[in-house]
């Protein structure tokens, strides 16, 4: 006959697993940006004080698809100032690969091309639950030969 209670204490092992992987996988730092900015189509753009005028904007080249005000790397296009739906334009005379401008509650300010962004095309998130799900399929795995294994008479310690 089994012993249940090292039974009960096998299967608790996964749990336990994914409970310290979720408490522990944060990659999210408390810490303020450096500097303000908006990313579009991969490309970073560092915020100025300099005012654009209304006449001198183009056409909308894109606009903020997620805002946060947290440290990390993040897909899409987004700012750690300006909230979900701000937009982006061209500006007359100036190509959108060295500034655009962008909308904001006092009217439009430049902003100037950085570089490429090295943010992730796959929030973190979505790779932390990833990455628990497998852990966790190996420990269940590994919990459920050793089961096997014990009710057979071949586990041997």
């Amino acid at each position: 006959m089994p012993n249940l209670h090292r039974t009960e204490r096998y299967l608790k092992i996964p749990l336990i697993t994914l409970l310290l992987l979720v408490m522990c996988s944060s990659p999210v730092a408390l810490a303020s940006w450096a500097y303000s900015f908006v990313v579009n189509d991969g490309k970073i753009y560092v915020m100025s004080e300099n005012p654009v005028e209304a006449s001198a904007l183009g056409d909308v080249v894109g606009k903020v698809t997620y805002h946060t005000d947290r440290e990390g790397t993040y897909g899409g296009n987004f700012s750690n100032v300006y909230p979900k739906g701000t937009k982006y334009y061209a500006v007359q005379g100036i190509a959108p690969e060295t500034a655009i401008a962008v909308e904001t509650q006092a009217g439009y300010l430049m902003a100037h091309y950085e570089g490429e962004y090295g943010g992730a095309r796959v929030s973190w998130m979505f790779k932390d639950w990833i990455a628990a799900g497998l852990i966790l399929s190996i420990v269940g795995c590994v919990a459920v030969v050793v089961l096997k294994k014990r009710k057979d008479g071949s586990y041997r310690r």
